[in-house]
C-alpha cells in the first residue's frame, strides 16, 4: 500500500492546487491529446475542491483505486495526500498517446518552492474515458 501511495502522491502533489483558482489549460491540444489534458485538468479541479470521492470515481483508473483498498481506502489516501500538498502552479506541457489509443503519458510542469519541476503522469483508457493510472 505504501508504494501505491507514493505512486499516487506524485501525480497529486504535481496537480493539486490549494484553492488558488488556477486551472490547467487544455486549449493547445486536439483530439485524444485534448481528452488526456482534460483528464489532468479534471483531477486538478477535483483535488482542489477536496472531492476525494470524485477523484477516486472519475479521475483514477480502477486498478489504482483497487490498490488503494477500494473506494473507501482510495478516498482516505486522497484525503491524506491532499493534506500534504503545497500550492502549485501546474501546466500540461505535452501529451503522448500510444498508437493503440489505450494509454498515454502527460508531461506536467509545476512550480514548487520557486523551482520548475516536470513530471510524467500515466493514463489509461477505461470505459471510453481517460483515467490517471500513476506517475512515470
Amino acid at each position: 500500500m505504501r508504494r501505491t501511495l507514493v505512486l499516487l502522491g506524485l501525480p497529486l502533489s504535481t496537480l493539486a492546487l490549494a484553492a488558488c483558482g488556477t486551472t490547467v489549460s487544455t486549449a493547445g491540444f486536439k483530439g485524444p491529446a485534448h481528452e488526456v489534458a482534460q483528464t489532468v485538468s479534471n483531477l486538478q479541479a477535483d483535488a482542489t475542491a477536496g472531492e476525494q470521492g470524485k477523484v477516486c470515481a472519475d479521475d483514477l483508473a480502477a486498478a489504482l483505486v483497487t490498490k488503494l483498498g477500494g473506494t473507501k481506502g482510495c478516498e482516505a489516501a486522497i484525503k491524506s495526500q491532499l493534506a500534504q500538498v503545497d500550492s502549485l502552479e501546474t501546466s500540461v506541457e505535452s501529451v503522448t498517446v500510444a498508437t493503440d489509443g489505450r494509454s498515454a503519458t502527460a508531461t506536467v510542469k509545476s512550480i514548487h518552492e520557486g523551482k520548475s519541476r516536470p513530471s510524467g503522469v500515466s493514463l489509461v483508457r477505461e470505459g471510453g474515458k481517460w483515467k490517471i493510472s500513476g506517475a512515470s
